[in-house]
């Protein structure tokens, strides 16, 4: 076997072969196994006695919403262009929100996403605000103060509401609340003085989830769990805590900071606390065993201040509560002066990939209206880019298809001299001016860019329920045609079949978009060299197969972005191998044809 030869399939193979095993574990097995898991955990749970554990017994758990906003006092409604909800007046907490620019599913009549959830019903989600303050005659605000409305009916933009609460011992607590047109809520406390003594108050808030959801944290390229930025005023850093690890520690974890910002993220949705910048905080991402299930909570601590006697102080801290939008993330980042807001996305260690394909793409939408034709277009400007390098290894493998025959009879020649061998195949190719691994860097330069490509797909909201043509209704979410329903013609999803569902909806989905890209695939391959080794030659026959079954299970975007890129890939190839006459599939069937028509 020519020794450089062996080398450039065998990168290829052991590549190839890697990003196989690696996507079929990630997306294929390791949601088959969270799923038992996450099902186990819930048969654990149905059977086990109730546990009463602050703060809210899970034996008083309620599906019916009305219910549990009653069981949490007098509510405040908010209403905005992006979010409606109310606030409870018990706490003063705010949990109880609606995105209302964002559906369940794809459907009309699909209700709106819920952010937050109230304290009683299961997995309830919610932002709480307070004081600290050790040894306060009358105590301060807290989980179940009962807030007064003094002024205001409804929070809205225009409209901000104030609550009030008196201590009974000379403390009085003034609560501003208002909202602006998209998901920042600002809360000014203001706490007078009317005792006779000194008093010594640390601002407190904290974002909660009494148990986790069994959708979240499971996928291995997604961060979803505890998120913050800190620093000290000139450098910061972001901290990320999955759910799975977070629940692992067996303390808080702790970090002081200047300003920043800290809270709990899910793929689309966020829930951050934001200080004021130029403020001293203690922030702490901490897990409470509450016995059937666990409270996350991100928390923040300002410094103690001291009110003296008939003196008043104020403190301003703010709750993002929304949809993580490029464009509204870097417009907080640049109003509030709030550093790394916009690495609330979970861009990936690419992300200096990842965010200028997201704004090549965010561009090419501008112009076409419509993401799935963006997706080409960012596809064919790839392409333009590699240009001229692939054109270079295209040549290149295009003359090592022309020489094969040549190689074979070196091979016969000294079929015992593998020394001989390299030599006379180094001379062959530098007579014909060939770099036999050239063909291997077009391919190694793209693994990173399709990285990039899926993980921009897979977490920029942008891209979500958003539709190409015919029935691509969504470029996030896998083609929903599949083998299994007629490709599409059956009202069935595959998905939900007792015992074989994640099997039909995932590992042995066959839809429309993945048998497409796996010809392109086919056809790309036919049309590079063929491996000497017939064992490497078979799994290179056996490739586009195995692929066509993975990426099934990836976004229609992502597909239609990999079949476009091989189609301009094999017309690439093909004008290069027909212009220096080297046999090609194309060529063969072109000619089959005419002489069948002859």
């Amino acid at each position: 076997m020519p020794p450089h030869n062996n080398s450039r399939n065998t990168i290829i193979f052991i590549v190839i072969a890697s990003i196989m095993l690696l996507a079929y574990s990630v997306f294929v097995m390791e949601p088959q196994t969270q799923k038992r898991r996450a099902a186990e955990r819930a048969a654990a749970e149905s059977t086990s006695a109730p546990v009463t554990a602050p703060p809210v017994s899970a034996a008083i758990f309620t599906e019916d919403r009305t219910v549990a906003l009653g069981r949490n006092g007098a509510r405040v409604p908010i209403r905005t262009g992006t979010l409606t909800g109310s606030l409870s007046l018990t706490g003063g907490r705010i949990d109880d929100l609606f995105l209302t620019r964002y559906r369940e599913t794809i459907d009309a009549d699909s209700p709106a996403v819920e952010l937050f959830r109230p304290e009683g019903m299961r997995h309830a989600f919610f932002a709480q605000f307070g004081w600290s303050g050790p040894n306060i005659p009358g105590g301060v605000p807290g989980p179940a103060t009962p807030w007064r409305l003094t002024e205001g009916a409804t929070l809205t933009p225009a409209t901000p509401v104030v609550l009030t609460w008196d201590n009974g011992a000379g403390l009085r607590f003034t609560r501003r609340i208002s909202v602006d047109e998209q998901y920042m809520f600002t809360v000014t406390d203001t706490v007078a003085n009317f005792s006779a003594q000194p008093v010594v108050v640390a601002p407190a808030a904290s974002v909660q989830r009494q148990g986790v959801p069994a959708n979240l944290g499971k996928n291995q390229v997604l961060h979803e769990g505890a998120i913050g930025t800190f620093g000290d005023g000139s450098r910061y850093s972001t901290t990320q805590l999955k759910y799975s690890g977070w629940a692992k520690k067996k303390g808080p974890d702790e970090h002081e900071s200047t300003g920043g910002w800290l809270g709990i993220t899910d793929k689309y949705w966020l829930a951050a606390l934001v200080p004021q910048q130029d403020e001293r905080i203690a922030a702490e991402f901490r897990v409470t065993d509450a016995g059937a299930y666990r409270v996350h909570a991100a928390g923040m601590l300002g410094e103690a201040r001291t009110i003296q006697p008939n003196t008043r102080i104020t403190e301003t801290r703010r709750l993002f509560a929304g949809a993580k939008r490029n464009e509204i993330l870097s417009g907080y980042e640049q109003s509030l002066d709030l550093p790394r807001f916009v690495y609330a996305i979970d861009w990936g260690f690419l992300f200096f990939l990842t965010r200028p394909i997201f704004w090549l793409i965010e561009f090419f939408y501008g112009f076409l209206g419509n993401f799935g034709l963006a997706i080409l277009a960012l596809t064919l400007t790839v392409r333009l880019v590699m240009f001229p390098l692939a054109n270079k290894s295209y040549e290149s493998m295009s003359k090592m298809r022309n020489l094969q025959p040549k190689m074979e009879e070196i091979k016969k020649k000294h079929p015992d001299e593998p020394q001989k061998q390299q030599q006379e195949l180094m001379a062959l190719y530098q007579k014909e001016k060939i770099n036999p691994l050239a063909g291997c860097l077009p391919l190694l330069l793209q693994i990173p860019v399709f990285y990039a490509v899926y993980k921009m797909l897979f977490v920029t909201i942008e891209m979500r329920h958003q539709p190409f043509f015919g029935w691509i209704r969504d470029l996030s979410a896998p083609d929903p045609t599949t083998v299994w329903n007629l490709f599409g013609l059956l009202p069935w999803d595959p998905a939900s079949a007792p015992l074989v569902g994640s099997l039909l909806g995932g590992a042995f989905a066959l839809s429309i978009l993945a048998i497409f890209y796996g010809l392109t695939m086919w056809l790309q391959m036919a049309m590079s060299p063929q491996a000497p080794d017939p064992v490497q030659r078979r799994i290179f026959q056996l490739m586009p197969i195995v692929f066509t079954f993975i990426m099934a299970t990836f976004p229609a975007g992502l597909l239609i972005y990999w079949a476009w890129s091989n189609i301009l890939t094999i017309f690439q190839q093909y004008i290069i191998m027909h212009r220096l006459k080297a046999e090609n599939p194309i060529d063969a069937f072109l000619a089959r044809l005419k002489k069948a028509k002859a």
